[in-house]
């Protein structure tokens, strides 16, 4: 009876069907990088800028995006709202709550277009800079593995927000995955705020075949969320 329910349907929501195999992506346009080599990213600011309740009343999806990419300096900020340490002196606490101090999160950024080369970044908070994953655009593969969403390779940056269950379930057992997914809410809404404050766009973005999105990232973690980022058309 299943399997003659699925037949039924139209392609499109077969594709959304966990455990249906969804079309093979093209190989990466990608290269390994030849080692983990670091993009320092400026000092974050920590002074006053738009109220909060200003940024909050203002924040909206945004899914269309001005051709250019975004300043080193933007991609820091938005990075260290996120998951940076909230004193950027000492590197005390961080910005998003996490059960247990267990910080399951880790940030990739995929660059197409901007001060630096094209490829995909890890985010390394102690040190707030980048380490380059692989070289290369990889959006259009991007976009493709997330159900052909536009936006997703149009935008000059997209934040990926991927975890590592086992720092919080080593813990708290079944009930960490929960927790997971709570902490991931909580650091992307500082991102949506703080991209208010920068005069940038974004949306979140749920709707991917997670192995795909992974394979082309070239990264091992579980992703949980894209957001892709520009400034507003």
């Amino acid at each position: 009876m299943r399997s003659s329910v699925l037949i039924a349907l139209p392609l499109a929501l077969l594709l959304m069907i966990p455990g249906c195999p969804p079309r093979a992506p093209e190989p990466p346009a990608q290269t390994a990088a030849p080692g983990p080599e670091r993009v320092a990213l400026p000092a974050p600011q920590t002074g006053a800028g738009m109220a909060f309740l200003d940024a909050l009343t203002a924040r909206a999806s945004v899914r269309s995006y001005r051709a250019g990419g975004l300043s080193l300096a933007d991609i820091g900020q938005l990075l260290w709202a996120a998951a940076g340490p909230a004193d950027a002196v000492t590197g005390a606490t961080r910005h998003a709550p996490s059960a247990g101090a267990t910080h399951p999160l880790e940030l990739f950024v995929v660059v197409g277009e901007g001060e630096i080369e094209p490829g995909v970044y890890h985010y390394r908070r102690g040190e707030h800079a980048l380490a380059r994953v692989t070289t290369g655009d990889v959006r259009a593969l991007l976009a493709r593995a997330a159900l052909d969403q536009e936006w997703v390779a149009n935008a000059p940056v997209t934040i990926v927000v991927a975890a590592e269950f086992a720092r919080t379930t080593a813990r708290y057992g079944e009930r960490g995955i929960r927790y997971v997914y709570m902490e991931a809410g909580h650091l992307a809404q500082n991102l949506c705020l703080a991209a208010e404050t920068l005069g940038l766009g974004t949306v979140v973005v749920g709707a991917f075949h997670d192995r795909q999105v992974a394979e082309v990232l070239g990264i091992g973690q579980e992703v949980l969320l894209l957001l892709p980022v520009g400034r507003v058309r």
